[in-house]
């Protein structure tokens, strides 16, 4: 089975800035939230985790998962979309003349500039995770659990269930929230 799972909370998050690549911290909200995740699924049953490398991720990761015989294996394909110039920002949805506006309010028609990652980019490397590794270790019967951040998240989620770019965040997750993509994948394009 597969499940994927967003980061705690950060202080970036309460202030509505857009964390992107930066490595930002969980703050002791977030770690409240790994914490509280790691009782209500305690009874799921994990193979292996792949988490994102970024601090707020991992941190998540190994909260959740402390105490239980569960690897967790970063893989640089799951950091978070790179929002370029635009990390740090405050309230982007503010700000419709800004190009990152686009991503999060009509994404299939959004244009990566400044130094920030395109849609096709994201999906190509979360992709290649896909099919490089998930396939395989759902094909031999392992439990998945995938640790991420809003935008990589919803790129996996997108590809695996085959959800059209422009409603890319209709199924956005809530920081620690977990959801089940299934026992198997098609290949992902």
């Amino acid at each position: 089975m597969l499940y994927i799972i967003r980061h705690g909370k950060t202080d970036w998050n309460n202030e509505y800035r857009l964390q992107g690549r930066t490595d930002i911290p969980l703050n002791e909200e977030g770690r409240k939230m790994a914490r509280e995740a790691a009782k209500k699924y305690a009874g799921i049953h994990f193979d292996v985790c792949y988490s994102s490398p970024l601090v707020r991720a991992l941190e998540t990761a190994r909260i959740l998962l402390e105490g239980r015989d569960v690897p967790i294996i970063t893989d640089e394909r799951l950091r978070e979309m790179c929002f370029g110039e635009f990390e740090g920002s405050k309230d982007c949805f503010l700000h419709p003349e800004w190009a990152i506006y686009k991503f999060f309010k009509d994404t299939e028609n959004y244009v990566a500039e400044k130094g920030a990652e395109s849609l096709d980019e994201l999906y190509a490397r979360t992709g290649d995770f896909l099919r490089s590794v998930v396939k395989k270790d759902l094909d031999a019967g392992k439990d998945i659990l995938i640790v991420g951040h809003g935008a990589m998240n919803n790129s996996i989620v997108a590809q695996v269930r085959g959800i059209p770019r422009k409603d890319f965040w209709t199924t956005a997750i809530p920081n620690c929230e977990l959801i089940e993509l299934g026992e198997s994948i098609s290949p992902v394009k």
